[in-house]
């Protein structure tokens, strides 16, 4: 189906610090991608630059083709990318709903002026947003805690609580930064059927970052490795298993 993420040749320096030296890989569309490694790799690194939180010291990031220098920190969501974090980032006084609606500020068109004043339209928009935030919180399972507010939740929730939040955008591509970390073994799992169902039902392209493996290897059509900023090996999950220098790197050396 051809690329919607493509990442060329990319450098990040900080100082004399290299965290990512020449990468390149694609993410084409329906895919589901896994970027691993140690810790310091350059992971979050990437995500950062795909999401213009960092610039690139060198090489470029396409995404349909458009390169994200050109694009706006806060447009990135309207080219059809959005992201989940690795410590969650929520608004934990706010409930749940509210927090998915706050991933719905692209789809609401109605200004200021409108939405300070109940005019139809307005109205008519509050709506529409509200039905589809509910609507991907009951697809993230969650339907029951909708009027909780989100720092009474356990922190497995949570998680479910910032994918929802993501997925109401519609995007095509979704950045996952640790989906399974800090959740428990039976969390995993259902993270996992629960990205599974991302992926099929709603047709999501994913590009996520995962220290599980059991996890990554279950849900991911290929991998691609980074160690202390260089791309060591891609490949499907097979492949990268028995790759030599991931298992030096990565998953331990025999």
């Amino acid at each position: 189906m051809g690329a919607l993420l493509e990442v060329k040749d990319l450098s990040v320096r900080f100082g004399g610090v290299v965290a990512l030296d020449r990468v390149s890989f694609d993410v084409e569309a329906g895919q589901v991608v896994a970027l691993i490694g140690p810790n310091g790799a350059g992971k979050t690194t990437l995500f950062n630059v795909i999401t213009r939180v960092y610039r690139a010291s060198h090489g470029t990031v396409l995404i349909d083709g458009n390169p994200v220098q050109s694009i706006r920190a806060h447009n990135v969501i309207r080219h059809g990318l959005a992201r989940t974090f690795q410590n969650v980032a929520l608004f934990r006084s706010m409930t749940v709903l509210d927090n998915v609606l706050v991933g719905d500020h692209v789809q609401t068109r109605s200004g200021w002026v409108q939405a300070s004043i109940p005019l139809p339209a307005a109205v008519t928009a509050e709506s529409a947003a509200r039905k589809r935030a509910l609507e991907m919180i009951d697809f993230v399972g969650l339907s029951t805690h909708a009027e909780r507010p989100v720092a009474a939740l356990p922190f497995g929730i949570q998680k479910r609580v910032e994918l929802a939040r993501a997925l109401v955008s519609r995007p095509r591509l979704l950045l996952l930064d640790e989906p399974a970390g800090g959740i428990s073994h039976e969390e995993v799992d259902a993270m996992a059927k629960l990205l599974r169902r991302v992926h099929t039902d709603l047709g999501v392209t994913m590009l996520l970052v995962e220290h599980h493996m059991a996890f990554v290897m279950g849900i991911s059509d290929r991998v691609v490795v980074l160690d202390f900023g260089k791309k060591i090996a891609e490949g499907s999950p097979a492949e990268v298993q028995r790759n030599p220098a991931v298992i030096e790197a990565y998953l331990g050396a025999a």
